[in-house]
C-alpha cells in the first residue's frame, strides 16, 4: 500500500496540543548503532503513564518504507541522479527489462453490478463469450449500460433517455463497452473517463454478480497512475522513477492476478488509478520518456514497492532487493514527512485496547535495529490496571493514525486549559 506524499497532521492533535501545559515525565529512547538490532526491553523504551497524561509521538517517514521513497526520489533527482541511478539505488540487485501489453483494473468506485457510460458516437459492445461485436446506435445524449437478467444471467444492453431504460440487445456471457478515445463511466460517487474498454465481468462463471473492469494498455494505465502517486511538477527524473516503479509493479501484479477477472485494483492497496480524468501532461512526458522500462529480478518483473517517505532509512521487504539501507536523499528541506510529531491523550490508546483498563506503562520491546531510536517498532506492551496487551508497531500506527511505525514517545503530565 502507498500513502500520498502530503503532510498529514490530525486536527484533534493540534487542538489538544494547544489545550495542554506539558511537563515531561519520560525520556527519549536510545539510538542504536546503524544496522544493529536494539536490545529487547531497553529501559529507555519504557514510559510511565500516570494520571491525566498526554503522549507526544515523535516519528520518521510516511508509509511502510519498502523500496523507493517518493520524497527520496525527488531529493536524489535534485542531487543530480538520473532515474536509472535512482531506481538502482532503491532496488539494488535488480536488472533492466521491458514490459508491454494490457492490464485489467478493478474499478472499485463502481459498487453496482451494472456498467453505465455516457452515450458517445462510435461506441461498441462485445460479447466476451462469442467475441461478436456490435456498433451501438449513435447517441449524442443519454447513457448506455450493461446489466444482468437475474433469471437467466444474460447480459442486457440498454439505452437511457428521459429517465427510462430501453432494451437494445441481450446475449449470454459477459459484455464489454468501447469507444474511440475512451468512455465516461457513471458510478454512485461520480463520473470518470477511462481509456481502453469497460467490462462487466463476472467473478466466476455463471455468477450473477458483475464487477467493472477497465482493460487498458499498460502505458495508458500509467497515465492515470503516475500523477496520483507523485506530483507531476517534481523534477522530471523523479517522475520518471515513479513511472518505472509503477510500470514494474503493475507488470508484477499482472503476472499473479488478484482475481480471475482482473489483475490489479485502483486503490492504495495496489496503485491509485484515476483513468484518463487523472492524466497530467508532465507525467505523460515521464511515461513516454521511459516507455516500456521495468526492473526485473530472476527474469521476471520486480515487486517495486514504494512509499511516500522512509525517514532516512528504508525498511526490509519481502524480496532481497527491498533492502533496509540508509537513505541520504529522503531528508531534503521540502520533505514534510521526514520527521513529524503528534500529541494526543492517553485515552486514545486506552480506547483502542480497552483490555488494559487505565494505562500505566508503555514499553517498546523490539525494533528493527535500523536508524535513530533503534528503528521501526516491531512490538510493544501496554500495561494498565486491568492487564497487559502485546501489540505490533503497525497496529499502533493504524490505531493512532500515525504516519509510520518508526517512532518514539514523550509522556507528559497534562494540565487541561479546557475540554478536549
Amino acid at each position: 500500500m502507498r500513502l500520498r506524499p502530503v503532510l498529514h497532521t490530525p486536527a484533534r492533535a493540534a487542538a489538544l496540543a494547544a489545550a495542554l501545559v506539558l511537563v515531561p515525565l519520560g525520556v527519549p529512547a536510545a539510538t542504536a548503532a546503524k544496522g544493529t538490532p536494539a536490545p529487547v526491553a531497553n529501559p529507555q523504551d519504557m514510559w510511565s503513564v500516570q494520571g491525566a497524561a498526554a503522549i507526544r509521538v515523535l516519528g520518521k517517514g510516511y508509509g511502510h518504507g519498502h523500496g523507493m521513497s517518493q520524497y527520496g526520489a525527488e531529493g536524489a533527482a535534485r542531487a543530480g541522479l538520473t532515474h536509472q541511478q535512482i531506481m538502482e539505488f532503491y532496488y539494488p540487485g535488480t536488472q533492466w527489462g521491458t514490459a508491454t501489453g494490457k492490464v485489467r483494473v478493478h474499478l472499485t468506485a463502481d459498487t453496482t453490478d451494472d456498467v453505465v457510460v455516457v452515450a458517445k458516437p462510435g461506441t461498441t459492445v462485445k460479447n466476451l463469450a462469442t467475441k461478436k461485436r456490435w456498433k451501438l446506435p449513435n447517441r449524442t445524449t443519454g447513457q448506455w449500460r450493461l446489466t444482468t437478467n437475474r433469471r437467466n444471467n444474460k447480459t442486457i444492453v440498454q439505452w437511457r433517455d428521459r429517465g427510462s431504460w430501453k432494451r437494445w440487445k441481450a446475449f449470454s456471457g459477459d459484455g464489454e463497452l468501447a469507444a474511440p478515445g475512451g468512455l465516461t463511466l457513471v458510478t454512485p460517487s461520480g463520473r470518470t473517463t477511462y481509456r481502453g474498454k469497460l467490462r462487466a465481468a463476472s467473478p466466476v462463471p455463471g455468477s450473477k454478480q458483475r464487477d467493472t473492469v477497465n482493460v487498458v494498455s499498460l502505458e495508458n494505465y500509467l497515465k492515470g497512475v503516475v500523477p496520483l502517486e507523485i506530483p507531476a511538477s517534481w523534477n522530471p527524473e523523479a517522475v520518471r522513477s515513479q513511472a518505472v516503479a509503477a510500470r514494474s509493479y503493475a507488470a508484477f501484479e499482472r503476472a499473479q492476478p488478484l482475481a480471475r477477472h482482473y489483475q490489479i485494483c485502483d486503490t492504495t492497496a495496489c496503485q491509485v488509478y484515476g483513468g484518463k480524468s487523472a492524466e497530467h501532461p508532465l507525467a505523460t512526458d515521464a511515461i513516454t520518456a521511459t516507455a516500456g522500462q521495468v526492473l526485473t529480478a530472476d527474469g521476471a518483473p520486480a515487486f517495486t514497492q514504494f512509499a511516500s517517505s522512509n525517514g532516512g532509512w528504508s525498511s526490509a521487504g519481502s524480496r532481497p532487493y527491498l533492502a533496509a539501507q540508509a537513505d541520504p536523499y529522503d531528508g531534503w528541506a521540502g520533505n514534510p514527512n521526514h520527521t513529524w510529531s503528534v500529541t494526543m491523550g492517553v485515552e486514545k490508546l486506552e480506547s483502542a485496547w480497552p483490555a488494559v483498563g487505565s494505562l500505566q506503562t508503555v514499553t517498546i520491546t523490539a525494533r528493527d535495529g535500523n536508524g535513530e531510536w533503534g528503528g521501526r517498532v516491531s512490538r510493544m506492551t501496554l500495561t494498565g490496571t486491568a492487564g497487559s496487551v502485546e501489540v505490533t508497531g503497525d497496529q499502533v500506527r493504524s490505531a493512532l493514525g500515525l504516519k509510520s511505525s518508526w517512532f518514539t514517545l514523550d509522556v507528559f503530565q497534562a494540565t487541561l486549559r479546557g475540554s478536549w
